[in-house]
């Protein structure tokens, strides 16, 4: 690996250091959305109250005799008030199903329970690393909350919950209605429509005889909470990429921070859809003909022991128009995050998969992503795609590395001329650099002409860093020892956990950073190493070591690709050097840059003059040394 390569490999480092500081939240939003988060805690702590007094806990009146109907009535009306008459019934389960997607739908406040995505299989590991597969299933935890709040005078807590009401079913065909009759003309109903062949479920909340009951002008509020299962084998990369993603009416897509505590108050901002995301699957409530009013998002992190990946909040406001019969028409996705899928609704549903909202998202939806996308139709492993994939990116940067390697060439040419040099001023390196750079204009030789094409290629390298682990078509897709191209292989397991490299080493990541030695080795045989700064020397080997810890947990599918754009490398390097670059040629312009007459000022004639007046205020300093002795 030589010098260039070097500084281009660090500015790699540097850009990726400067990215995490800019988007690290300043003081002031930390303070903002530690209020909202207070907020929604207020809000969550008045669902919490109990509100469940009067139901089946009431004591009947053959376990309580003295407990009378009027009494438990009483305690029904008390905690439910005009909705009391639904506040009683038992639980049942009714299920909706087409060829892509399972619901099973709770009598007991209308929600989904379960939705089983039926091509798709949840990858899990026993505790001897045996590999257990089952039905993947979402928004199925016990503790998530899919409720509208009814505001309620004098009731307990203010307000009445629907996840609480009893609701009658009836269904005809794919399409399931769920009323809740509260007596005197007054009806909540939840209406499910599935059709074949999509992940997409019509669902529309129906309130009748309610205008009295809930202001127009406050609206109704849905409060939305999921606790994210974790589905994939690598879940600290899952969490990483898991949050709440939104859109606004005429506006880009947003999202909370996917790496800690976020929340988004989006307040008085129409929204058209709120997404529950995992890393490849989500769960999205689309409003249709009118938006959401308005909406406060929050993400929570749990501990690594905990069951859960991570808790999303949304608190949703739905308008009301003050009329006798109330409709507001949805739309549910519940499903993989298949780019293509998505982008067929024309909601922007696409910018939900992770690919990057700059340009390096840009290149992986609009060139990568197609590119990938075509060769996947004619050849069925995703290992050999990777490897076409990086057989045509090489090519098509191949003049940049043509470039890079002609530098490279020339610098080596120069060897014996900076080898004098180094021999001259070897206990002075100002004086050495000094003259090197005289030497670098005298030849017309710019030292930084190769790292000018690497850092031309630092889009795609940052591109394929977010491709990989965003495309679901990678989940699950085994290539050589590797048994799911979106997370980590394992070549052996550790007897512990190892701070930032983890229980297991790659395979992948250990083959590549192999070639890179290899590699950065017949490079220093070729340049002049010594006039180098010794600690950029063991830099260039500790890299690898580096990319071991920084790659080894990451999706395989990048680390496999990282292998095969290595190994291209060197074959592009040693064809290029020993069978299509003249080395004669390149000694013959050197010889004539020399002749022909320099012009003044630019670059190099700067840094110049730049080590001369360091040259000479060094010198000063020591006499004034001498002097003062």
């Amino acid at each position: 690996m030589d010098r260039n390569t070097i500084i281009g490999i660090s500015l790699i480092f540097i850009l990726f250091y400067v990215w995490a500081k800019v988007n690290a939240p300043t003081e002031e939003q930390l303070a903002a959305m530690e209020q909202q988060r207070d907020s929604i805690a207020m809000v969550e702590s008045q669902q919490a109250l109990p509100s469940d007094l009067g139901r089946e806990e009431v004591p009947s009146a053959e376990t309580t005799p003295l407990q009378s109907d009027s009494a438990r009535s009483d305690l029904l009306t008390q905690d439910f008030g005009p909705f009391a008459a639904a506040a009683t019934g038992t639980e049942e389960t009714v299920e909706l199903e087409n060829d892509l997607l399972k619901l099973s739908i709770s009598t007991k406040g209308g929600t989904i329970r379960r939705a089983e995505i039926k091509e798709h299989q949840k990858l899990s590991e026993d505790e001897e690393f045996n590999e257990i597969y089952s039905p993947l299933v979402l928004l199925e935890d016990e503790k998530n909350q899919f409720e509208y709040l009814f505001p309620t005078p004098g009731v307990t807590g203010g307000m009445v919950k629907s996840s609480d009401l009893y609701y009658q079913a009836n269904r005809s065909g794919d399409e399931l209605t769920l009323t809740a009759d509260l007596g005197g003309g007054r009806k909540v109903e939840q209406i499910y429509r599935m059709k074949p062949g999509a992940y997409d479920v019509e669902y529309s909340l129906r309130l009748t005889g309610m205008e009295r009951l809930l202001p127009a002008s406050e609206g109704l509020t849905l409060s939305w909470k999921n606790h994210l299962d974790r589905i994939e084998i690598n879940t600290s990369w899952e969490a990483m990429m898991s949050s709440i993603y939104f859109k606004e009416s005429g506006e880009d897509t947003d999202y909370c921070s996917c790496s800690g505590d976020d929340t988004e108050d989006v307040d008085g901002q129409p929204v058209k859809w709120i997404s529950h995301s995992n890393q490849f699957f989500l769960s999205s409530l689309i409003a249709k003909n009118q938006p959401f009013t308005s909406a406060v998002l929050e993400t929570r992190s749990v501990p690594e022991e905990s069951e859960d990946l991570k808790i999303l909040l949304s608190q949703i406001k739905l308008p009301l128009t003050g009329q006798n019969s109330e409709q507001f028409d949805m739309t549910w996705y519940i499903g993989p995050k298949e780019f293509d899928v998505l982008r067929s609704y024309d909601l922007a549903l696409e910018e939900t998969v992770a690919f990057g909202f700059s340009i390096f998202g840009s290149i992986n939806r609009w060139v990568i992503r197609p590119l990938f996308t075509f060769l996947s139709k004619y050849i069925g492993s995703k290992g050999i795609v990777i490897l076409l994939l990086t057989l045509i990116v090489k090519s098509l940067v191949y003049p940049l590395t043509y470039k890079m390697i002609r530098s490279q060439s020339k610098m080596a040419a120069l060897k014996p001329q900076m080898a004098k040099t180094r021999e001259k001023y070897k206990d002075d390196q100002q004086k050495m650099q000094m003259e090197n750079m005289k030497l670098y204009r005298e030849y017309g030789v710019n030292p930084a002409g190769g790292c000018f094409p690497m850092a031309l290629q630092m889009p795609i390298w940052f591109a394929l860093y977010r491709f990989f682990p965003a495309s679901i078509e990678f989940r699950q897709a085994s290539f050589l020892w590797a048994n799911d191209l979106s997370s980590y292989d394992v070549f052996f397991r550790l007897p512990w956990d190892v701070p930032m490299l983890g229980a297991h080493v790659s395979l992948f990541t250990l083959l590549y950073a192999i070639t890179l030695i290899m590699y950065t080795y017949y490079n220093s045989k070729l340049m002049n190493m010594d006039s180098i700064n010794p600690m950029m020397k063991y830099m260039q080997y500790a890299m690898p070591l580096m990319f071991i810890v920084f790659f080894n947990s990451y999706a395989s599918g990048l680390t496999c690709y990282l292998l095969f754009s290595n190994i291209f490398n060197i074959a592009q390097t040693l064809i290029t050097k020993n069978y299509l670059i003249d080395h004669k040629k390149i000694e013959a312009e050197l010889d004539a840059n020399k002749k022909k007459p320099k012009k003044k000022g630019g670059f190099q004639e700067r840094l110049q003059s730049a080590l001369a007046e360091q040259q000479r205020i060094a010198g000063e300093r020591e006499k004034t040394g001498k002097r003062k002795k």
